[in-house]
């Protein structure tokens, strides 16, 4: 008999629900759906005469969500408020909805935890797949594209500056010379034969360059950013923004984007710090423990 998944768990779910700050018959978006558990949450705080708008541009993601919105319909019945989805990137909420028309917003960065576990997509060096990497796998660049086409001074630059990693140069002549790569087990080879782990370091040696290379592929600052500068727009007054960072270069851009609007007068920070997993939540789920979450609410 196969090994049953284990049930996903939504990254910092309580504290999530406290900054958006739900109302029943309010709109709410969520920029990220993933597989709904953050949705399905809130959709139970909404009522029939709510309406929560979903994004998601990676198309599996999306009917798993469906599907599991579906169960939470049949359980809430005639208090399931509407539900609209977005099979497109975050970055384009503003061709998606007006101005001034959103209660609360949400978005959880960075790649899922079903990205990670289908090994078909290519995301992750724990098992053996192909070089995708591509959250919409309609179409776009893929990551073996990128570690077998792109010059070598090329993919130094963005694993130093995506993936924050130090030894980048040793690591992209490494690649270079390996050519063609086309599985993750091999681009984690590669890596780690050149870069071992070092004293102190808590993660494996590829991870850097996985997330720079994915970065990369699916231009995740470049939407993180677009989506910051509309997402002001969309709120009504007294509406909440809620956002889920998990390595520096997203909190960076989210805090810079905080303290600008906070200095014009546009919206008050609900965070001095960013909030974080509780050592429970840490132990529950290990995900969460990179999670950093930041709120504001338009004035």
């Amino acid at each position: 008999m196969a090994e049953a998944k284990p049930a996903h768990v939504p990254v910092l779910l309580d504290e999530v629900l406290e900054y958006l700050n739900v109302r029943s018959g309010g709109v709410y978006v969520d920029a990220t759906l993933g597989l709904a558990g953050h949705t399905s949450a809130i959709v139970r705080r909404l009522g029939a005469k709510g309406k929560m708008i979903c994004f998601d541009r990676d198309p599996e993601a999306l009917e798993k969500a469906k599907a599991r919105l579906a169960e939470v319909a049949q359980e809430l019945g005639d208090a399931m408020p509407k539900m609209v989805f977005e099979p497109r990137a975050f970055s384009e909420a503003a061709q998606a909805m007006k101005p001034r028309s959103v209660d609360g917003l949400l978005a959880d960065f960075g790649v899922s935890s079903m990205q990670l576990d289908e090994a078909h997509r290519g995301f992750s060096f724990r098992s053996d797949g192909p070089l995708d990497m591509r959250m919409d796998t309609r179409s776009g660049l893929t990551a073996e594209q990128v570690v077998n086409q792109f010059g070598e001074n090329e993919l130094a630059d963005l694993i130093y500056e995506f993936g924050e990693e130090r030894r980048s140069r040793r690591i992209a002549r490494a690649l270079v010379r390996a050519r063609p790569i086309t599985t993750t087990a091999e681009l984690a080879r590669i890596v780690s034969a050149v870069a071992p782990s070092m004293k102190g370091d808590k993660i494996h040696p590829a991870t850097r360059t996985f997330q720079a290379i994915r970065i990369r592929v699916n231009d995740e600052l470049g939407e993180i950013q677009s989506l910051l500068q509309c997402a002001g727009s969309l709120l009504k007054p007294a509406g909440r923004l809620v956002l889920i960072s998990f390595h520096s270069l997203e909190d960076r851009l989210v805090k810079d984007a905080f303290k600008a609007a906070k200095d014009a007068k546009v919206m008050e920070t609900l965070t001095k710090k960013p909030v974080v997993a509780s050592e429970q939540e840490s132990l529950r789920n290990p995900r969460s423990r990179s999670a950093k979450l930041r709120a504001a609410e338009k004035l």
